[in-house]
């Protein structure tokens, strides 16, 4: 199951490599609620159900792991072990989406090979109170040739699937919890490892990174970790073991 990062490449653990400079991103907004009320806040596991009660979801998404102001654009470089390069661009809408009562925001994800385009999804977000991003499903079309494929599309709250968390409110290392819950389809789950490292990819370097251990039971010979820059959101992503790919963020605008 893909989330909108293509969180893909193979590098040793703590080593992040990249072309390119510039300056670091000043940390984003932050929410109201204090760290104390963040850690106290449940966050879902595996398939075990959680209520989502849309009184407790606000409108803007500004955890400072992964602002969403519309406007907002990422463009990131995926390479993979037999070189094939793709480019992915992530751009938050203005449009909103009801899921389970929650109003979400739609983020657009296009994945283009050679300049044709062989993946267009749509992902829905939305912040609860505490700060914690969720994840509520996509509308994904892949594209290959004539044929195109909607597998691997899903809705909070349809045919079994549950919402998970993309970025906790208040990261620490140890955290686990579920990104997104399909039985079969979508089961992908992830760990805090650090909030303390270091990156460095086109865009810019960045310090005080939040690194996160990605794995999905559906696949358990894969493993991936993901960087997460203040004020930016993914910045990198690369596997360490099933597979040999590297995605890394190329550029950056703020809505």
């Amino acid at each position: 199951m893909r989330v909108p990062l293509r969180f893909l490449a193979a590098l040793p653990l703590l080593v992040l490599a990249g072309c390119g400079g510039g300056e670091s991103a000043e940390p984003g907004p932050t929410t109201s609620t204090t760290p104390a009320e963040a850690a106290a806040a449940p966050l879902p596991q595996k398939g075990e159900p959680f209520e989502l009660d849309p009184a407790n979801f606000v409108e803007t998404i500004d955890n400072p792991y992964w602002p969403m102001t519309p406007g907002s654009k990422w463009v990131y470089r995926e390479t993979d072990a037999d070189g094939t390069v793709q480019q992915v661009v992530v751009t938050v809408t203005d449009r909103t989406r009801m899921i389970e009562g929650i109003e979400a925001t739609v983020v657009r994800d296009v994945v283009s090979e050679d300049g044709e385009v062989v993946e267009d999804t749509f992902d829905w977000y939305a912040q609860d109170k505490w700060g914690n991003v969720w994840y509520l499903g996509e509308a994904t079309k892949e594209y290959d040739g004539a044929e195109v494929s909607t597998a691997g599309s899903w809705e909070a709250g349809v045919d079994g699937a549950l919402a998970g968390v993309i970025v906790p409110a208040d990261p620490e290392p140890g955290l686990a919890y579920r990104q997104e819950y399909y039985a079969g389809e979508a089961e992908d789950e992830a760990v805090v490892l650090s909030v303390d490292e270091q990156a460095e990819v086109p865009q810019g370097s960045y310090e005080g990174v939040l690194m996160t251990k990605d794995l999905n039971p559906l696949e358990p010979d894969l493993l991936e970790h993901k960087f997460y820059a203040r004020g930016v959101g993914p910045v990198l992503a690369i596997t360490v073991s099933g597979g040999a790919s590297r995605e890394e963020l190329v550029s950056f605008v703020s809505g």
